[in-house]
């Protein structure tokens, strides 16, 4: 939007103060606005310099954008109403907000000032707008509201993205309750997530709301309060009139409400929306009718899908001019005072914005990646080999501990990470398992059956089908102090929801400088090799969409007593350090038992004892040889088929390593074992340009110079279709073979 409309919407407050006279009578401080309202003449102004600051803002943040100086120009202009909505939510009440939010923070900082926590919310967003490395809440690595004081976790999303994250945490504020666990907030709080209209038709904040509204049907308390501020377009297209009213107004379980008109008026319909919240703790939808002045951002050229009529229309309806008029009207201020305000904040905002731009930026690589993915084994590790008090243990199990089975000794990968599960929310009460069908079932694998009878409904839960309110729920139970443990039934589904973990649950430490984290480890059956049951939404082997997200831990054990070692290792480094963790474990080893013939047991284990467990970078190595094979979960046993048949038939001894962990990859481990090879093959069970980890693997050592010959193996770039037919697609333990023998005798 060009500054002549900048400069037009100043001047049009300009002008009705300079023609305006003061009212009859004035108001006292203490006085209600208007007959009835809780709105005092005081609490009045107050919203009115909090919207005034929010638009200074706006019209510093395009001039420093013009020299140079600043980067970011979507404003908050038009929808300053959300100032309301600041001054009425408290500071423990979480709050989860629309990139239009000037409004609320400034009134979000004005309480948080009064309270000792905030110095300068002006400042604060100057900093954040000039990328400065200054910035409070993200230290320059974008422009995000956020508050770690105040409560208010930043949001990357622009497309309400973060309502599936907010209805988990107002789901987790009772559940830590009932698990005696301190979400850090009062018992009464609500959360708040705002989002325009246009995304309000996105499939995540229809997902979010849904799950708001079944969470509520099945009797859990779920204070959230939606925000949709309706200013009746997204970037160029017009929302049809009435569409917000007559989508949501009408949903069961959902208590709607419309702020709309003047001041007192938004004041009374916000008020009573915060207040049925709280109270009965339940979802409310509120529409705040807003405006939206200057266009979508500060590149956007309106005049190219609005007329000149229509911007004029919408100038009229500026918010600060209806506050000012009714400021007037009621004898709250003259314009006199008005002026003097107006004056102020200006100047105020000017002059942050020149220190903004003297402040220092990010300088290095370090720096700018410093909170992505936070690390301190020697943390991890401590709170790992903290063991539960055996004579607990023992009653617990009933007499006899898994790693003193008897019938059999050894088992299978599914009944280890069972008891492992079992022994981790045993170890940790603040453990929280859910998921499809994961409770009364047992998943669909029979991995967690039993323990929604051991811990009960308040720990695992059986959640709606829709993988993006399962992780939603994960983030804002990790939010509000608890430890989720999802479980997502298939490696194909997760693909659903993977911006869950890719532009929200692995973003939040990073653009919050590591103030807000959601710590999960999430359960992902995973990879092909099923037999009697596949097609490719059971038999998915593609990782790109994981392995692509920074931050993002991927383990994948390929045996049970790993299993276990692995699951201790990514709980505790969720608990130290934050981290959000893909566990993938493999479908068709979940219940294998046999490694080269029938009934030899070659695949069962021994449970671990209490505290052993594995960390990233920590691999296995198996057998002897110069001959190496790189592999991982499913390739693990494939190769140590081949190395068997390569020893008995072909006198070529080989050396397999399991790599354990795709993200980060184990380099210098891999560099220890490569370094005598003469001969290093990649197995790799993800499809040839599935995201897989050969290419990473087979480029590492050749830039760092291995003198092997090297080679990889890899699953057809396709889907896996059904039955005997997936065999012809996916390695087999032949092609390893094979493959082996190719790489040696180009060597």
């Amino acid at each position: 939007m060009s500054t002549d409309r900048v400069s037009a919407v100043q001047a049009n407050l300009d002008r009705f103060l300079a023609s305006s006279r003061p009212a009859s009578r004035s108001l006292a401080p203490d006085d209600a606005l208007t007959p009835g309202s809780t709105l005092t003449a005081a609490r009045a102004l107050e919203v009115f310099e909090d919207q005034l600051l929010s638009r200074a803002i706006d019209v510093e943040a395009r001039r420093l954008k013009a020299t140079g100086q600043s980067f970011y120009t979507i404003s908050s202009a038009g929808h300053e109403h959300n100032a309301v909505l600041g001054t009425l939510l408290r500071t423990t009440d979480p709050a989860m907000l629309h990139y239009r939010s000037g409004g609320f923070m400034m009134a979000r900082g004005r309480r948080g000032v009064r309270e000792g926590s905030v110095s300068d919310p002006v400042f604060d967003t100057m900093l954040s707008i000039c990328a400065s490395a200054d910035d409070p809440i993200s230290k320059g690595r974008h422009k995000v509201w956020g508050s770690r004081a105040t409560w208010v976790p930043p949001q990357t999303s622009t497309i309400a993205s973060h309502l599936p994250k907010a209805v988990g945490a107002a789901f987790a504020l009772g559940r830590a309750r009932r698990m005696n666990i301190d979400p850090g907030v009062p018992d009464d709080s609500i959360v708040m997530c705002s989002f325009g209209d246009a995304s309000a038709n996105h499939a995540s904040a229809l997902t979010g709301i849904s799950a708001a509204r079944y969470g509520s049907r099945r009797g859990n308390p779920m204070p959230i309060l939606f925000v949709c501020e309706d200013n009746g377009i997204g970037i160029s297209v017009e929302t049809p009139r009435r569409w917000i009213r007559d989508t949501f107004s009408s949903f069961p379980h959902l208590r709607y409400f419309e702020a709309d008109g003047p001041l007192d008026s938004i004041w009374a319909a916000t008020e009573e929306a915060v207040d049925t919240c709280r109270s009965l703790r339940m979802p409310v939808f509120l529409r705040l009718v807003t405006v939206r002045l200057w266009g979508h951002a500060g590149s956007d050229i309106e005049t190219a899908y609005r007329t000149r009529e229509a911007i004029r229309d919408t100038e009229a309806a500026d918010p600060l001019l209806g506050c000012a008029r009714l400021l007037l009207e009621t004898g709250a201020a003259t314009p006199a005072d008005l002026q003097r305000l107006v004056a102020e904040t200006r100047a105020r905002v000017r002059a942050a914005g020149v220190e903004a731009t003297q402040r220092p930026h990010l300088t290095s690589v370090a720096e700018i990646v410093e909170p992505l993915a936070p690390y301190r084994p020697d943390e991890a590790r401590a709170d790992a080999l903290v063991t539960v008090d055996p004579d607990v243990r023992r009653r617990f199990w009933e007499g006899e501990l898994p790693e003193e089975a008897t019938s059999p000794v050894k088992r299978t990968m599914a009944a280890h990470i069972s008891s492992a599960l079992a022994d981790e929310m045993l170890k940790r009460d603040e453990v929280l398992i859910f998921g499809e069908d994961v409770g009364k079932k047992g998943g669909v694998y029979y991995v967690t059956a039993g323990l929604q009878k051991r811990f009960g409904v308040t720990r695992v839960i059986d959640t709606h089908l829709d993988e993006t309110s399962i992780l939603g729920l994960a983030q804002g139970a990790g939010l509000l102090g608890l430890l989720a443990i999802p479980e997502i039934q298939y490696l194909a589904y997760v693909h659903n929801a993977v911006d869950q973990l890719r532009g929200e649950a692995s973003s939040l430490s990073f653009f919050s400088d590591g103030q807000f984290q959601n710590p999960m480890v999430v359960r992902i059956a995973s990879w092909a090799y099923q037999k009697g049951f596949g097609g490719h939404f059971h038999n998915d082997n593609s990782i790109g969409g994981l392995r692509d997200i920074p931050g993002l831990i991927l383990a994948t054990p390929s045996r049970g007593d790993d299993a276990v070692r692995m699951l201790r290792g990514c709980v505790a480094l969720a608990r130290t350090c934050g981290r959000v963790v893909a566990f993938l474990e493999p479908i068709a080893l979940y219940h294998e038992k046999d490694l080269h013939d029938g009934g030899d047991g070659g695949w069962l284990s021994d449970y671990p004892a209490p505290g052993e467990h594995l960390l990233p970078g920590e691999v296995a190595l198996h057998g002897e040889g110069d001959l190496l094979i790189v592999t991982y979960a499913n390739g693990v046993r494939m190769s140590l088929q081949a190395q068997r048949r390569l020893a008995d038939e072909h006198g070529i001894h080989a050396r397999v390593l399991d790599l354990r962990w795709l993200n980060p990859l184990p380099f210098e481990a891999l560099d220890r074992a490569a370094r005598d090879a003469k001969a290093v093959l990649v197995v790799d069970e993800a499809r040839a340009t599935g995201g897989g980890i050969a290419d990473a693997v087979v480029a590492h050592l050749a830039e760092a110079g291995v003198s092997a010959t090297l080679g990889s193996l890899r699953a057809a770039d396709t889907f896996v279709p059904l039955g005997p037919a997936a065999n012809l697609v996916l390695v087999q333990t032949d092609d390893i073979v094979d493959a082996t023998l190719s790489l040696l005798d180009g060597d």
